[in-house]
């Protein structure tokens, strides 16, 4: 079988499972791997196994570039089930997850040596320190001149009916339901715009310099995901991570989980052997914690995780922030959102427009853009 993965750990681990089954394995690197998936598939020399975010997986059964996968109830059983949930669609399996990630609350300990429950509370602090000269920033997040939908979610999921798609009977997201300018979801638009009022959140924060702010102590508060404590490390920076503040009048930020899983592909030459893999051979505890070393996400499987969270308060913590969230929408539509969603976040918090009209707007060019497919 051939693997597509993005290290040598899996050469090693592929190699393992070649010479248990007795099949040469080939690992090739990739950085497009979605489309490159979808391309190869299609003139059947695609591999075997993929290894891929769980938001791919909608589009992927669309374009019948994936197959279910058979895995036991008792298996299915050993993973988070937030986890596990991610793996479905249109109530069929079509993977087995590795690892889980979602955004937090950094903060930079000789300056915050608390942690704010509210958003309030983070801004009171924030303002001290601006106030004193110790900062420069009151929070560094990731907003940009054309916004950012997955960081702006929380701001909406924290209040009830607020988010982008509602929910069908069976928990699957309903494309026919967009829900950003519900009521809910026009409460946290009002947040957006009182923190841009405020320059709490700014478009000139992007991915080219959210990381720096905080890295440089030019603020004691980010928004962000494991991603970013590399830097932070580097810089020696002292920080602790948090679940995402509550908002006044509404709950707690709840983030979207994103889940990294092993599809099989449609056209794998050698199914029977690709389905081993996923379902008895990634499934494995010390599979899962060494692709735990290569990646620093929570594990996906039970055991793993309780492994790695008890000798790793990064990890723990990490999962803590997500444990109320939802998986990312996996369904095709959510390609339709992105860039809508994402723009009108921006426009409120520069103040170009107000939230219900700015996410009435929005609705009305999501639902246009899933009609035309």
């Amino acid at each position: 079988g051939v693997l597509f993965y993005r290290s040598d750990l899996l050469q090693k681990y592929g190699e393992q499972f070649g010479k248990e089954n007795g099949v040469t394995v080939k690992v090739q690197i990739t950085t497009d791997t979605r489309q490159q998936f979808k391309d190869a598939t299609k003139v059947g020399k695609g591999p075997d196994v993929i290894v891929g975010a769980h938001d791919w997986l909608g589009e992927l059964v669309q374009n019948s570039t994936v197959a279910p996968i058979n895995l036991s109830a008792e298996t299915a059983a050993k993973f988070i089930p937030s986890a596990m949930a991610a793996t479905t669609f249109n109530g069929q399996r079509y993977g087995v997850p590795y690892a889980v990630e979602n955004i937090g609350l950094i903060r930079n300990l000789d300056l915050a040596p608390d942690a704010p429950a509210t958003m309030d509370a983070l801004v009171a602090k924030g303002e001290e320190l601006t106030k004193a000269g110790k900062t420069k920033y009151v929070l560094s997040q990731f907003v940009s001149k054309t916004g950012n939908a997955y960081f702006a979610y929380p701001y909406f999921s924290a209040f009830d009916g607020g988010g982008i798609f509602g929910l069908k009977a069976n928990g699957d997201y309903d494309a026919a339901q967009v829900i950003v300018n519900s009521a809910g979801s026009v409460k946290g638009g009002e947040v957006l715009k009182a923190l841009g009022a405020k320059k709490v959140l700014s478009t000139n924060i992007d991915d080219t310099n959210q990381d720096a702010i905080f890295d440089t102590k030019q603020t004691a508060f980010m928004i962000s995901g494991p991603w970013s404590i590399a830097n932070a490390k580097k810089a020696g920076i002292k920080y602790a991570i948090s679940p995402l503040p509550t908002l006044t009048g509404g709950g707690a930020m709840k983030p979207f989980l994103g889940v990294q899983m092993f599809y099989v592909s449609s056209k794998a030459k050698n199914a029977t052997l690709a389905q081993e893999f996923v379902t008895n051979y990634v499934p494995r505890k010390d599979v899962q914690l060494a692709l735990f070393e290569v990646g620093q996400r929570p594990p996906a499987l039970q055991e793993a995780y309780d492994e790695v969270a008890a000798a790793n308060p990064d990890i723990k913590a990490w999962f803590e922030a997500g444990k109320d969230g939802r998986p990312m929408p996996n369904i095709p539509a959510m390609n339709s959102v992105w860039g809508p969603f994402g723009q009108a976040t921006a426009d409120i918090i520069s103040g170009k427009a107000e939230p219900k009209a700015r996410l009435d707007a929005a609705a009305k060019e999501i639902a246009g853009n899933i009609a035309k497919g």
